[in-house]
């Protein structure tokens, strides 16, 4: 299966958001980014891992979310990668900075715990079973 990415620095977050998985059984691996830095080695580093969809904070230590954002859109590799950002802002700000970016979905965290439960339900269904994502970049042929 192919794995998500969540990109979060907030250890009570990435919890509720593992427990909200195992909760809606969706069993794609979940692998954690804890700040930006950390994001954009896994995706755009010297290994580079091409989940099915990327869960991105927008406060994040190190290099924020708008700026890993950007710079997924800026490289032909993740380009086109699916990005969720998934934040607890409510500023009109950061919901049109996102957008601008290229983020395909804006989606707040929910308070209450069964209310995240069945929005993380709801993201993992469309986005793993009923969109349909881009075929990945073909590899560069280097000739001589």
């Amino acid at each position: 299966m192919t794995p998500i990415l969540l990109v979060e620095d907030n250890p009570d977050d990435e919890l509720l958001t593992r427990r909200a998985f195992a909760k809606n059984r969706i069993s794609n691996p979940i692998i954690v980014a804890h700040d930006g830095a950390e994001a954009i080695e896994l995706l755009l580093g010297a290994d580079p891992i091409l989940p099915a969809v990327v869960l991105l904070d927008l406060q994040l230590p190190k290099i924020g979310g708008l700026e890993v954002l950007s710079r997924l859109r800026a490289d032909e590799r993740t380009r086109l990668l699916p990005v969720v950002v998934l934040t607890t802002s409510k500023e009109d700000s950061d919901l049109l900075a996102s957008y601008g970016r290229g983020a395909n979905s804006y989606v707040r965290k929910p308070v209450e715990f069964e209310q995240f439960v069945q929005a993380v339900g709801q993201l993992g269904i469309y986005w793993l079973l009923l969109n349909e994502a881009p075929p990945p970049p073909s590899p560069q042929v280097v000739t001589r």
